[in-house]
């Protein structure tokens, strides 16, 4: 159960955020062992004084496109979900919305179920994420 965050511009349209969400989806389900009914994402439109980031750390140059997805896992992914999640996310990006790889950034970061209540004030047991 990941829950990501989605910061992007304030100016992309409600139809470009749709298909980033979809295809941020699919891409979890297909390379990130998540469920296809699993889906929390929390989608964030900041004015450019409010998105400040540097324009060529580890990038070759950002542009004002710059997407920032922060995820947050229940459970451990290894290197190579975590590599194909983020590789397959920008490839897909890039071919169906035009985003340059350049200006998609992914932060992943991991807790446990004892992290987590999803309604009730119940906390989830070890074995439900």
């Amino acid at each position: 159960m990941p829950l990501t965050r989605i910061t992007l511009h304030e100016q992309t349209s409600e139809a470009r955020i749709a298909q980033i969400s979809d295809i941020l989806h699919r891409t979890l389900v297909e390379t990130f062992d998540v469920p296809a009914h699993d889906r929390f994402q929390i989608v964030e439109k900041l004015p450019a004084a409010q998105r400040i980031y540097d324009l060529h750390y580890l990038s070759g140059r950002r542009s004002d496109d710059f997407i920032l997805f922060t995820l947050l896992a229940g459970k451990p992914r290894s290197a190579a979900q975590k590599s194909a999640f983020c590789r397959t996310l920008t490839e897909r990006l890039a071919a169906q919305l035009a985003v340059r790889p350049d200006d998609v950034m992914v932060v992943i970061q991991f807790n446990t179920a004892g992290d987590w209540s999803f309604s009730n004030g119940e906390m989830l047991a070890g074995e439900a994420l």
